[in-house]
């Protein structure tokens, strides 16, 4: 079977820098056409099912591409809501490194080790044991390909735990909003990565491959 997993559009916060975390935030006008052309580039696909986190800037792209693809519905999975940001969450990144310099720094160089503080704040490593025990739930459950709306932290936690890699690389992956990933789980052999972070479908007409830098993550 194949993960189909895809980074939900730009919202608000995203755009002025904040970390959302599991706050319910809004797509912007620009994630809402990101979300839509996602849609369109997956219509028509099998997918056995459509999956999403239960925060709305997922959803909105899982309920775009059920719609496109003829699915009837689509399943909301906690375990692949975004990272608990704690006292974070609603900040921007620049308050974030006012307050909170060291944690920040050891956030970015040794994200591995950090603890989100605050009521609520997980780990990476939290979030990869959710995360990974959703997808066996899936794995398990379907033979053919499945749609997973989700986020940054979630689908990078992701790559590190398909990839074997140690959560010390969560920062070697960069996935756009409406970043797709492909994971093809393969019995008796590793899983592998037949496309990571792939979003030529919302590039400018200049052909601009490069990736803005987003401050809140």
């Amino acid at each position: 079977m194949r993960f189909f997993i895809l980074r939900h559009g730009e919202t608000v916060w995203n755009s002025e820098g904040r970390f959302q975390g599991q706050r319910d935030t809004e797509l912007n006008e620009r994630g809402i056409a990101q979300s839509n052309r996602a849609a369109e580039y997956l219509a028509g696909h099998g997918f056995d099912a459509v999956v999403s986190s239960p925060l709305k800037r997922a959803y909105f792209a899982a309920g775009k591409i059920a719609e496109r693809c003829g699915m009837k519905s689509v399943e909301t999975i906690p375990g692949f809501t975004e990272i608990n940001h704690g006292d974070w969450e609603g900040l921007l990144s620049s308050e974030v490194v006012a307050r909170w310099p060291r944690l920040i720094e050891m956030w970015h160089s040794e994200p591995h080790t950090v603890v989100m503080p605050g009521d609520g704040g997980e780990s990476l490593r939290s979030v990869q044991i959710r995360a990974a025990s959703a997808a066996a739930n899936l794995a398990e459950t379907y033979s053919g390909d499945v749609c997973v709306t989700a986020h940054d932290a979630v689908i990078k936690a992701l790559l590190c735990h398909f990839l074997n890699t140690p959560l010390s690389s969560f920062w070697s992956f960069q996935i756009a909003n409406c970043g797709l990933s492909i994971v093809e789980i393969i019995a008796g052999r590793p899983p592998r990565i037949s496309l990571m972070g792939d979003s030529h479908y919302l590039r400018d007409d200049g052909g601009n491959f490069t990736l803005p830098e987003q401050k809140g993550l």
